[in-house]
């Protein structure tokens, strides 16, 4: 039976980026995960103790899911966030090291802001700390070049070691994740949460 929501810690980042992997390596839970990217916009929820964990759906483009899909998405974690922020304590988003700088690009050339971008723009407008976790980083070759391009491009001067404590390259698949679970265990112990993370 679950208890009273105290406080809240949200996933948010496109399908495919590893989030709900993030989720289960940080806190021990599975979290369902669709069959198909893109395909619900129910959130997966779990509540330990008072903190409720919150794996949002995934945001952005995918392939076979119509645009207005998408948008209602987008539309729904906007909401979700502002509806929730009062006991928001930290926000996670997700993003591929991978595949970011080519995502990023691609939406610029066509005039447009990166999703990416606009979201954790979005996410800084309230009073909790955002943590960008740059996943799959066992993929990338030149990982200072992409991190500090992930600096840049989300509006923080280079070089990225100066935001350590906003940036986390992780590899969650093969739980490389040692920096941001540091760093989350920091604030749910100040918050009074201190025994849930390992």
């Amino acid at each position: 039976m679950n208890s009273k929501i105290l406080a809240e810690v949200i996933f948010a980042g496109r399908s495919n980026v590893g989030k709900s992997t993030l989720f289960s390596d940080l806190f021990g839970v599975e979290v369902r995960k669709g069959r198909k990217p893109g395909t619900t916009i129910k959130p997966n929820t779990v509540n330990l103790q008072g903190l409720q964990i919150t794996d949002l759906p995934g945001y952005g483009f995918i392939y076979g899911v119509s645009r207005e899909f998408s948008e209602r998405v987008k539309d729904f974690i906007v909401h979700y966030v502002e509806d929730n922020c009062n006991r928001i304590i930290v926000a996670i988003q997700v993003i591929d090291g991978k595949a970011f700088t080519q995502i990023v690009e691609r939406w610029e050339k066509k005039g447009e802001i990166p999703i990416d971008i606009e979201m954790f723009e979005f996410l800084n407008d309230f009073d909790f700390p955002v943590f960008i976790a740059v996943n799959k980083m066992d993929k990338v070759e030149k990982k200072d070049y992409l991190l500090n391009i992930v600096a840049k491009k989300m509006g923080m001067i280079p070089p990225w070691t100066n935001w350590k404590h906003k940036i986390f390259p992780i590899s969650a698949k093969k739980g490389e994740t040692e920096n941001i679970r540091k760093a989350l265990k920091n604030i749910l112990s100040e918050k009074g949460f201190g025994g849930i993370l390992k």
